[in-house]
């Protein structure tokens, strides 16, 4: 059951956009923004899709969900029951959602968080009302967070020398799907291929000496971030020495990542920890994350950014060195930032910044 303070919080925050800018209703049809209304309802069907098979109306007074006769039962039994949405559900062949607000809404004023005919698109104000987590999605998002964690973990003590990336991403998913989370992105990389690539694809290479799992998982609409390494015999002494700095660099950009800092500086942090562990070039070859929460990431974070820390927004930060990386999902709550993500059967070590002593993952050896 929805929480009826969670869905009035976020009608205030629609209220108040609304309100500065002078607009009638908010038109929502991105599926991470359907799912941050409605708490958690799932509005597609591709799960790749950027907008699903249902959009929202949302004025001031009510708010009318936008779908077809085929969609309207699952939406409205399983992903918004109780919510006391208007339902505007004509047959598939008249579903137009440009048409249906026009006809709902003549005249007024409409913005958007997609591209749209019928409205003024503000996807950046769109993403900043989700910003700060309420309570309940805090709950939601550390349960989630500690299942990601469990699955990918499980996933590492399953896998065997011998087997392809693509067995490895079914072990993973299936650790996934069985706890409830959608694997929206799974990416692999055995032995040399770690090496070369930042974002590998799953392929037919076969795991000799060591494995990196990367997964976003998806529930209830949220998303958590987690890389973890598994190697297979003696490690060397200069992947050794590389992850340690990794996970100094991780360390630096969580421990920045306190509510009023700006994420500009932030990304500073952890640039000067890339050059203090002697490896200033790296962050050149990889995004190093950002804002996360209903997206993957809402943007990549830069230098540039002016934006600060909401309280109890998400961040996924993933510094990488060449053949290893270090990534977690994390809150930043007033009282310091949360990793929701570690992994119970995983080795970690302690890494102490301005001191406060910050748990990440080490390369598990088996």
């Amino acid at each position: 059951m929805v929480s009826p303070s969670e869905m009035a919080e976020k009608q205030r925050r629609v209220n108040a956009l609304l309100d500065r800018t002078g607009s009638d209703a908010l038109l929502l049809t991105g599926t991470d923004n359907f799912a941050w209304f409605t708490c958690g309802g799932s509005s597609y069907v591709n799960q790749a899709a950027e907008s699903g098979v249902g959009a929202l109306l949302i004025h001031r007074d009510r708010k009318t969900l936008i779908t077809n006769n085929v969609e309207r039962g699952r939406l409205l039994d399983e992903e918004m029951d109780g919510q006391g949405f208007i339902e505007e559900a004509p047959r598939w062949t008249e579903d137009a959602v440009d048409a249906i607000v026009a006809r709902v809404a003549p005249g007024q004023k409409i913005i958007s968080d997609l591209p749209s005919s019928i409205a003024t698109s503000l996807p950046n104000e769109v993403v900043a009302l989700r910003r700060s987590l309420t309570p309940e999605e805090v709950t939601r998002y550390c349960a989630l967070g500690r299942d990601v964690g469990e699955a990918i973990g499980e996933a590492c003590m399953l896998i065997e020398p011998g087997v392809t990336e693509y067995e490895v991403a079914a072990t993973l998913a299936n650790e996934h799907y069985v706890r409830g989370i959608v694997p929206i992105v799974v990416l692999i990389a055995a032995d040399a291929r770690l090496r070369q690539y930042r974002h590998p694809l799953p392929t037919m290479n076969q795991v000799t000496r060591i494995v990196m799992l990367v997964v976003c998982g998806r529930r209830h609409g949220m998303i958590v971030s987690a890389t973890r390494l598994v190697h297979f015999g003696q490690m060397e002494d200069e992947l050794l020495r590389k992850h340690k700095a990794v996970t100094a660099v991780d360390a630096a950009f969580i421990a920045a990542t306190k509510p009023g800092a700006r994420i500009g500086k932030v990304f500073k942090t952890g640039l000067e920890a890339y050059r203090a562990e002697g490896f200033p070039d790296e962050w050149k070859l990889h995004h190093q994350g950002g804002p996360t929460g209903y997206a993957a990431r809402d943007y990549r974070a830069t230098a540039d950014v002016k934006e600060v820390v909401a309280p109890y927004q998400a961040f996924a930060w993933n510094p990488s060195i060449t053949g290893t990386k270090s990534e977690d999902t994390i809150i930043a709550a007033p009282e310091g930032p949360e990793i929701i993500s570690l992994s119970p059967s995983f080795p970690t070590l302690e890494v102490e910044i301005g001191g406060r002593k910050l748990r990440r993952s080490e390369i598990l050896v088996r």
